[in-house]
């Protein structure tokens, strides 16, 4: 695919990512001695390709993307990029990857250039020996070479497999691995500002919900001028919506055939269900090891325990890291019948009525993620006891200056209670003695 399609698809003003082109930039001077090895990883939409052409503007590079097909018309394709944009002589047919890149690594001998290979985890599909054919040919050539090669993939855990699995030929070969987050919280209230300068806070708490800081996301609603609560959800639940099947979309390749049992705790979880006791009652199964899959290998919930729990605590709750991920669950998929008949207003109502409860805990995060960018604290959690009792939203410890902030998070600031947090607190404030306390409420006011 060429890069000039890709380039005119992307509208959006680029946005962070300081810290990343940075880190690129250095490893694309370093390449001009020898050769580097760059993988770059990140949920789909998260803003991979986008962050990487926006590095090599004005560079002289290369971008293949693996698409699912035959391995010789992979080659056709990219043998007419290279000569495009190399000017590279080939001679005689390529029909196998590990010719091309065997002659890009010998035209890098003589010239500094980047090749970006996207999708690269597709590979394993067309013909999972180019692993260990590119391993070869990257051992023996890259000190005296001198290209940036860029790895980029979405599905996570083939992506970590192939890396970080020290079976697997490519173990140990990359120089730099670049781990694509979300915006954060201060790059979405710029974005929702610069788009919407009468944007409320419950505005920015959905745009916070609803986009989870992926960039497409975030791109789409700019671009539709959806920006308000009510245009958003009305951006989603309408025909032919880019998001009722995203859920789906990026999430059943990573699963496989086992998709439904994934779906359905990621549903449950979504709804509340956030213990193994919960999900296991309701589902009638053992799901220990979809738990541990979903946590380790695919990264979309975490394990979260309370402050101070001993190792070993079995008080464990599981939460689904992803924003939108989660509101898909909990609304498009859990009510996935209505959707499919086209009553899009039933499921919006749905999520009218049950907003204030339900974002009440992105509202949490949301805080987490501003005190955690404060750089004030070392150890940021939040407590409750067995039957949910006690429940504390958020506590702030600075281990150096001995401080302890306790937080009550509500949306409505008027059912804010300092002196009933005081007294959920009691028993953690005995665990340490020499710190200096304070008790804060927040509410969707302070955002």
């Amino acid at each position: 695919m060429a890069v000039t399609i890709f380039i005119k698809l992307l509208k959006m003003k680029f946005y962070n990512r300081k810290n990343e082109l940075r880190i690129m930039s250095d490893i694309r001077i370093r390449s001009a001695q020898n050769s580097q090895m760059t993988v770059i990883v990140g949920r789909r939409r998260i803003g991979k390709t986008r962050l990487i052409l926006r590095s090599l503007e004005r560079e002289k590079f290369l971008y293949f993307f693996v698409a699912k097909k035959n391995e010789k018309l992979l080659c056709e394709e990219f043998i007419e990029e290279a000569k495009k944009q190399l000017n590279i002589p080939v001679f005689g047919e390529i029909n196998k990857f590990k010719d091309l890149f065997a002659l890009l690594m010998q035209t890098a001998e003589e010239e500094n250039f980047t090749l970006v290979i996207d999708e690269f985890q597709e590979f394993r599909s067309i013909n999972s020996a180019i692993y260990s054919e590119m391993q070869n040919i990257w051992d023996r050539k890259k000190n005296q070479t001198k290209m940036n090669l860029i790895l980029s993939g979405s599905i996570y855990s083939l992506m970590t497999k192939i890396f970080e699995n020290s079976k697997e030929p490519l173990f140990g070969r990359a120089t730099e691995r670049i781990n694509l987050k979300a915006f954060d919280i201060i790059t979405l209230r710029k974005i929702l500002k610069e788009n919407n300068i009468n944007y409320n806070n419950k505005d920015l708490l959905s745009f916070y919900i609803l986009t989870g800081g992926v960039a497409k996301y975030v791109e789409l609603f700019v671009e539709k001028k959806a920006l308000t609560f009510n245009s958003m959800l009305n951006e989603i639940f309408r025909t032919n919506s880019y998001f009722l099947d995203e859920g789906k979309n990026i999430l059943i390749e990573e699963f496989g055939k086992e998709y439904s049992t994934y779906f359905s705790i990621l549903a449950l979880i979504a709804s509340s269900k956030t213990s193994r006791s919960d999900i296991e009652s309701i589902l009638n199964k053992n799901v220990g090891g979809y738990l541990d899959r979903l946590e380790k290998e695919y990264c979309i919930i975490k394990k979260i325990k309370p402050i101070f729990a001993k190792q070993g605590s079995r008080v464990v709750k599981y939460v689904i890291e992803d924003n939108f991920l989660n509101f898909w669950f909990r609304f498009v998929y859990k009510y996935r019948s209505a959707i499919e008949i086209g009553n899009y207003d039933y499921v919006k109502n749905i999520v009218i009525r049950d907003f204030d409860t339900y974002s009440g805990r992105f509202l949490e995060k949301y805080f987490v993620e501003k005190l955690s960018l404060s750089k004030e604290y070392s150890i940021i959690g939040n407590y409750w006891e067995k039957g949910n009792k006690n429940e504390i939203d958020i506590i702030a410890l600075n281990q150096v200056k001995r401080k302890a902030v306790f937080v009550e998070v509500k949306m409505n600031d008027k059912k804010i209670s300092i002196p009933l947090l005081k007294e959920k607190s009691k028993h953690l404030v005995s665990k340490i003695p020499f710190y200096s306390t304070s008790y804060e409420g927040l509410s969707i006011n302070d955002m």
